[in-house]
C-alpha cells in the first residue's frame, strides 16, 4: 500500500513563493527569465526551485494549470453548444492565453511537438478543441463564412 505524504508546511510555502515570483518575473521579462533570479526573489536556493520544478516547462506548466483548465472549460462549452462564432471565440481565447507571458506562445508550440514536455498534454488538448470546433463549423456549413478578408482563407 502506497500512501501519499502531505508536503511539509515550509515546502508548500516555498512552492507557493516560487510560483508567485515566477509569475511576476514572467509577466515582467517573459518565460526566458532567469530561474536563478526567481529562486533568489522567492528566498530559496536554485536547488529548491529544481526540486519542485525540474525544468522551466514544469514551472510554466504549474503556473498555467488553472488557466489551462479555464480555457478547456470554455472549449468544452463551445463544443457543447455549437455556433458559427465558436471557432473565432476559441481562437481569441487561445491567443489571449498564449499571450499571458512574452515567449509563451513559442514554448507552447514547442510543447505540442515534444512528447516529453510537461506542456505536451495541454497543448494537444488545445489543438484538439480547435480542430473539433473547426470540424463542427464545417459540418454545419458555417465554416465558409468565417473569413471574408482578402488573402485570408476560410476554415
Amino acid at each position: 500500500m502506497t500512501t501519499t505524504r502531505r508536503p511539509r508546511a515550509d515546502a508548500r510555502r516555498n512552492y507557493e513563493r516560487l510560483l508567485a515570483e515566477a509569475d511576476a518575473a514572467f509577466k515582467e521579462h517573459g518565460v526566458d527569465s532567469s530561474l536563478e533570479s526567481i529562486a533568489r526573489r522567492a528566498g530559496v536556493a536554485i536547488g529548491t526551485l529544481y526540486g519542485h520544478f525540474p525544468s522551466r516547462r514544469a514551472l510554466v506548466g504549474a503556473l498555467l494549470r488553472e488557466r489551462n483548465e479555464a480555457l478547456f472549460e470554455l472549449g468544452d462549452r463551445l463544443l457543447a453548444a455549437p455556433s458559427p462564432d465558436a471557432p473565432a471565440a476559441w481562437v481569441r481565447a487561445a491567443t489571449a492565453h498564449a499571450a499571458t507571458y512574452s515567449g509563451l506562445a513559442s514554448l507552447l508550440a514547442d510543447g505540442l511537438d515534444d512528447e516529453a514536455s510537461e506542456l505536451h498534454d495541454s497543448c494537444l488538448r488545445m489543438a484538439e478543441i480547435g480542430e473539433r470546433l473547426i470540424a463542427q463549423a464545417r459540418e454545419s456549413g458555417s465554416g465558409n463564412r468565417v473569413s471574408r478578408t482578402p488573402g485570408v482563407g476560410t476554415i
